[in-house]
């Protein structure tokens, strides 16, 4: 038998310089980096004065009453100044009614829930020396359960009039505010928690307690200071 001669040419496959494609995946990551940076500096600035907005919004709803408003600072040392002084630290908001008198004091606080950390407003009432109003200010809770600390008006009736007395050494409060299981509350310094949201329920109990023992405090001496609204007080508004 006769052999063959036939011979099968395989097509060879160009192979890429190693250099080339790295040089293009390189340039693929520089563009997508340099996109990525470019968006969070256009995004930034819109996103921190909408929640300023939000905040500024938020403060005349956790101080029943109040028509206008003013920043203050309370800093590290716990004095409250005004803002726009140079002074750091956390920022507070003093709330005022149609006559120039304060209405209240709208302060932040935070604590881990379920998801994320839940940022929160409080309003605290010196002539009452009570908490008055409750606003989340950022939430990740699960929909239907963690969202309830806003929604639900039976566990919002908790900052209507909740005890924030300063212990008599003038240092933090004259007793912790906690939250309790749903139905046990039997003190008025006591958060009645959402059946079923204990976690976030706690959450708000804790960045609340947090929160006011250091600046209930820091108000109770500060109320000359807080208690004199400048022409420049913000109003409603002007927030929106």
């Amino acid at each position: 038998m006769a052999e063959s001669n036939i011979q099968v040419e395989v097509p060879q496959v160009p192979v890429t310089p190693s250099w080339a494609m790295l040089r293009t995946l390189g340039g693929i990551a520089a563009i997508s980096g340099l996109l990525v940076v470019l968006a969070y500096q256009v995004t930034a600035p819109i996103i921190a004065e909408n929640q300023r907005l939000r905040t500024e919004r938020a403060v005349f709803d956790v101080v029943p009453g109040a028509v206008s408003k003013r920043d203050f600072v309370l800093k590290p040392d716990g004095t409250i100044v005004a803002a726009g002084q140079g002074a750091r630290g956390d920022v507070i908001y003093g709330a005022y009614d149609a006559s120039g008198a304060l209405k209240g004091v709208a302060f932040q606080g935070g604590a881990q829930g379920y998801s994320d950390i839940v940022r929160l407003l409080f309003g605290y009432d010196p002539g009452c020396a009570c908490i008055v109003g409750m606003r989340v200010l950022k939430s990740t809770e699960t929909p239907g359960l963690g969202d309830k600390i806003e929604k639900d008006p039976a566990f919002q009736k908790n900052f209507t009039a909740l005890d924030a007395k300063v212990g008599s050494d003038g240092t933090a409060l004259a007793n912790a505010i906690v939250t309790v299981k749903h139905g046990s509350k039997s003190e008025p310094w006591q958060i009645d928690a959402i059946s079923g949201a204990t976690i976030s329920s706690n959450a708000v109990g804790r960045a609340l307690n947090q929160a006011a023992q250091v600046v209930v405090p820091a108000i109770r001496r500060s109320i000359d200071i807080l208690g004199h609204p400048n022409p420049s007080a913000t109003h409603p508004s002007a927030a929106q």
